[in-house]
């Protein structure tokens, strides 16, 4: 099934929570017929409004990451709602992923214990 959002690896990504904002960033995606497995890491830092998401992509290395990496299948990766808000070249080290993970079926907010 074919990456139909347009997404490709560098990009931050918001989504929303009760409490606010919270971003997660496109490491890889690995697409084949059958299914898409999304390769994302997940940042700790939680934001009250878009406008201090879009403010702490001027400096990306400041991010915290809550998951470095976590394979999510493609109904996992659907089940939260997101926008693009910027591409950021990946560094060496976020390109540099262990082919051997675990994919998972979970949301992003049940990952992160939020409901």
């Amino acid at each position: 099934m074919p990456n139909l959002q347009g997404f490709v690896p560098g990009d931050f990504l918001v989504f929303q929570i009760e409490s606010g904002f919270g971003l997660m960033r496109i490491l890889r995606i690995d697409e084949s017929d059958a299914d898409t497995v999304w390769h994302v890491r997940v940042y700790r830092d939680l934001f009250p409004e878009i406008e201090y998401a879009e403010l702490a992509l001027a400096s990306p290395e400041s991010l915290t990451p809550e998951i470095a990496h976590i394979a999510l299948t493609d109904r996992a990766f659907e089940s939260t709602q997101v926008s693009r808000l910027g591409n950021v070249p990946l560094a060496a080290e976020e390109q540099e992923l262990n082919d051997n993970s675990e994919v998972s079926d979970r949301s992003i907010r049940l990952l992160l214990g939020l409901r």
